[in-house]
């Protein structure tokens, strides 16, 4: 049963924290010392590395228990704790009643050795199936696109290369599989309001960025808009306008 007067209450305070220059100018300091202490870095998921910050972790739990996705797509696996934790997150819903036979599909363009191990012989990695190559690359889009015929709900997760280009690329090739009501999540827009020596050497910057990206395909597409609420409400995020809500 919803609490409507706590929900109200919520709702009240993340708009008090979207009307708060002085915590915005806090977070955006926070935030751009963070990187340089590669913070993201720290935290596992169920024994891997997760290379989130914990807040966009809790973002996620919600959304996929909201939304209960029988496919997420994922782009950038690295060391597997995302990949893990969003089947993980499949499994508990199973257990709740969601889809029995959701699973997760990520691509990476290099999954190395090591990883992949780790990653094979992790009891969650039955909800998981992996696809190395380039996420643009149209032989892997058909790939992921043939996991998704037949599916309800998706759920995107985009963070691989961070580029505009690329990251533009990926919107245009798998954003028209989310279904309504779900998200495209394109993680690292910080990269635009972070200084030079937060990002270090590195092919992406201000300008050039999945920021960038969002607002080039949104200008193209009418089928999203940003959750501002759900931004405003983590501060501490590397998604700021990167949860894209499907409306149509």
């Amino acid at each position: 049963m919803v609490d409507k007067l706590f929900e109200d209450e919520r709702k009240a305070n993340i708009k008090a924290m979207q009307d708060d220059a002085a915590f915005a100018e806090r977070t955006n300091g926070w935030l751009a010392h963070a990187q340089e202490r590669k913070y993201s870095y720290q935290f596992d998921w169920m024994g891997l590395p997760i290379i989130q910050y914990p807040q966009d972790v809790i973002a996620m739990q919600e959304l996929v228990w909201a939304i209960k996705p029988d496919l997420i797509i994922e782009t950038g696996i690295a060391r597997g704790g995302s990949a893990i934790f969003y089947a993980s997150l499949l499994e508990l819903n199973a257990m709740c009643g969601g889809p029995a036979d959701a699973k997760v599909v990520a691509v990476d363009i290099d999954i190395r050795d090591h990883n992949r191990k780790a990653i094979e012989a992790h009891p969650m990695a039955k909800r998981l199936h992996m696809i190395q190559g380039s996420s643009i690359d149209a032989d892997i889009v058909s790939q992921v696109k043939a996991h998704a015929e037949d599916k309800k709900t998706v759920l995107l997760c985009l963070d691989s290369n961070h580029t505009h280009e690329h990251v533009l690329e990926e919107l245009r090739a798998y954003a028209p599989l989310v279904t309504k009501g779900s998200y495209a999540v394109v993680f690292d827009t910080l990269i635009e309001d972070l200084p030079t020596e937060a990002i270090g050497d590195r092919p992406w910057g201000s300008g050039d960025n999945p920021l960038t990206a969002i607002n080039a395909y949104l200008k193209e597409n009418d089928g999203f808009e940003i959750d501002e609420e759900r931004h405003t409400k983590l501060q501490i995020t590397v998604a700021k306008s990167g949860y894209l809500r499907c409306i149509r």
